[in-house]
């Protein structure tokens, strides 16, 4: 049954010993209502075809348990990539994880927004991503997976370093609508956000919604930072205990755009069933706040 929770929270879970007996035990363990796996090496290339009876078990399980489950594409990927060997993988495994997605039943497939790697290159790595995604979004489904576009932090030469950049980026893509956004709060506060104000959190959010629309937030990954804002460096902290603190994350599960859109932690611990400190619970009072 789908979940009647309008904010989900739950974490990044590893795979282990298997998608169900590894990656879905762990998420009962800490009490996660929605889930984010890799389906392969999230440091390689390969792409795993993984086992269509135990794909088919999750999808099931996730079903059954109401639990919100959603892919994240390897750390390789980088569209915007001048390397032609780097950026035809990256296509082939964008694609790939949606296909593994569908099998699975997630609501969608994360994926990095990338960067230029070479000065003033910025225009040519957009025509990478443009002509790379739209012929994979062209073939998904209408209850497909959705591909959703994660700003970075802003470290290197980025081609999406938090919000305000999240309108050329749709453009480029004819804001199709299978795209949507992933927003990890440790990325576009490091990108200079200011979820370390009072309303700064909303603000953002409302900022969010005027560039790129109001249907296009997904997910949240709910993720505090090591560092100041504005660093461009992207080292996730526990919620809480770094420098955007608990009221940010009290005001983003408040506000409207954020309805039935899960959180997920990738914060360090968050995922590892038995070991302290998971933030599912700390998420979950804050939800409650």
């Amino acid at each position: 049954m789908p979940s009647a929770i309008t904010r989900p929270v739950g974490s990044h879970v590893f795979v282990g010993k298997g998608l169900v007996a590894g990656a879905l035990r762990t998420a009962e363990e800490i009490g996660a209502e929605a889930v984010q796996v890799f389906v392969g090496n999230p440091r390689g290339w390969a792409l795993s075809e993984g086992d269509p009876a135990v794909d088919e078990e999750f999808a099931r399980t996730c079903a059954d348990r109401g639990v919100r489950a959603f892919v994240h594409t390897p750390y390789l990927v980088n569209l915007g990539s001048p390397t032609p060997a780097t950026y035809e993988r990256s296509v082939a495994s964008i694609a790939h994880n949606l296909a593994r997605a569908a099998r699975l039943g997630a609501e969608g497939v994360v994926v990095h927004t990338g960067s230029c790697v070479e000065d003033g290159a910025v225009d040519a790595a957009l025509r990478q991503v443009r002509e790379g995604l739209l012929p994979v979004l062209d073939r998904l489904p209408d209850d497909g997976p959705w591909l959703l576009l994660e700003p970075t932090a802003g470290q290197g030469r980025s081609l999406c370093g938090g919000v305000e950049d999240l309108g050329p980026y749709l453009d480029v893509l004819d804001r199709h609508p299978r795209v949507g956004i992933c927003l990890d709060t440790c990325h576009v506060f490091a990108a200079g956000a200011p979820l370390d104000e009072p309303g700064g959190a909303t603000r953002t959010l409302d900022r969010l919604v005027e560039i790129a629309g109001a249907d296009r937030l997904r997910l949240v990954h709910a993720n505090d930072s090591k560092d100041p804002r504005g660093s461009l460096r992207d080292r996730h902290e526990r919620i809480g205990e770094g420098r955007i603190g608990e009221d940010a994350f009290v005001e983003l599960l408040a506000h409207a755009a954020t309805e039935g859109v899960p959180f997920v932690a990738e914060t360090p611990g968050s995922g590892d069933g038995g070991v302290p400190g998971t933030c599912v619970p700390l998420l979950k009072k804050l939800r409650d706040r």
